[in-house]
């Protein structure tokens, strides 16, 4: 064995415990680990950054919106390709280190590949065999660790489509309650009508669980967070944003509210989700900001007001109202620019989604001579 084998072991060793760990880690691990490495947030980062730039060049909305739906189930083949590309060659490596114990001997990398990806997926046309004992080993863990790989390149498929499904139920099922995109004022105007009973409190009550499996999936599954909404003017941030700032809302502005018990409630498990969610995606720290005017405030407080609500806008109950929202609304509609969602009432790009169609030039009639 040569220095040229001996380096090629080391490289496929190496090559294999960082494929490994990665996939332990993106797959394997039911809760997420405290500065891991992880090569999703390597690669799917700068790629969507590319992609969403890409993207929004095109000057109809539906057309820019399908090709950033398509984003996310992309790039999770892309790191299916590479977790398979490093084991291929990882094996590959230790393969070609021992060379000497194939039948007949491989002659350069090019067939030690070969030899990897056909016992990897494992097709095995038997045409370059193992002869000794290190050799044999390497062939049938590998094998094993084809079929592995695909147990858990199917689990994390079902296991992110299962966490997208859950998480999309309960934003479709907010449409009927605070339209789309979602508005916090219109939640409360549906919820104030006769025969309403119970119904903030309920709302409340789910997007709190909501939040909570959002907080622990999105953390474990960092792909998920680029998941769009199938429907239109739909996205998972504007609709949490409503609910958030319903809660504050009632938690500021609206006397004798039964349901403040829960508004207050959804409030910390969401302030929780937001503050996680904006470490995983931007690590470095955001000054609070209410991002609201005042006159904003006042219009949904007239609104609240004409819907039956007990609501003030006094300079209490605003500053209230500020130091509440100003623990989730920076940090959301950063989040909601990154991912380019659907502009809705104060969150996110606060233009409607209309304004981006650029008007057609009209033909200029030129006098006929």
């Amino acid at each position: 064995m040569g220095v040229l084998e001996v380096l090629a072991i080391v490289g496929g060793v190496i090559l294999l415990a960082v494929t490994f760990y990665d996939l332990f880690q993106t797959v394997v691990l039911p809760r997420p680990a405290v500065r891991k490495y992880q090569l999703a947030r390597l690669v799917v980062r700068p790629m969507w950054l590319v992609w969403r730039w890409v993207a929004l060049r095109s000057t109809r909305v539906e057309r820019s919106e399908g090709r950033m739906a398509a984003f996310a189930p992309i790039a999770l083949i892309v790191l299916v390709l590479i977790w398979g590309t490093g084991l291929v060659v990882g094996y590959a490596l230790l393969e070609y280190g021992v060379r000497d114990q194939f039948q007949p001997e491989m002659e350069d990398l090019a067939e030690a590949i070969y030899v990897s990806a056909a016992t990897l997926v494992p097709l095995a046309f038997g045409d370059i065999i193992p002869t000794q004992g290190i050799s044999r080993f390497i062939i049938v863990l590998e094998s094993a660790n084809g079929v592995a790989f695909g147990a858990a390149s199917i689990t994390l498929l079902f296991e992110l489509y299962g966490s997208f499904r859950a998480r999309e139920e309960a934003v479709v099922a907010l449409d009927a309650l605070a339209g789309a995109p979602a508005s916090a004022v219109q939640l409360l105007e549906t919820a104030a009508k006769p025969g309403m009973d119970d119904l903030l409190t309920n709302t409340f009550e789910e997007w709190r669980k909501w939040s909570a499996m959002v907080l622990e999936s999105h953390l474990a599954y960092p792909l998920l967070l680029y998941f769009r909404s199938s429907h239109d003017n739909e996205a998972w941030i504007n609709s949490f944003g409503a609910v958030m700032d319903a809660s504050t809302l009632i938690m500021s502005s609206v006397e004798g509210d039964k349901s403040a018990g829960s508004a207050k409630l959804m409030a910390t498990v969401g302030d929780h989700l937001v503050e996680d969610i904006t470490w995983l995606l931007f690590r470095t720290q955001l000054d609070p900001e209410p991002i609201i005017e005042r006159s904003e405030y006042e219009a949904a407080i007239v609104r609240l007001r004409a819907a039956g609500y007990q609501a003030h806008d006094g300079d209490a109950h605003w500053q209230k109202f500020v130091a509440l929202r100003a623990k989730y609304a920076m940090f959301l509609n950063r989040m909601a620019q990154l991912l380019a969602a659907p502009p809705a009432p104060w969150v996110g790009d606060r233009s409607y989604l209309p304004h981006r169609e650029r008007p057609r030039r009209r033909p200029v009639s030129t006098p006929a001579s």
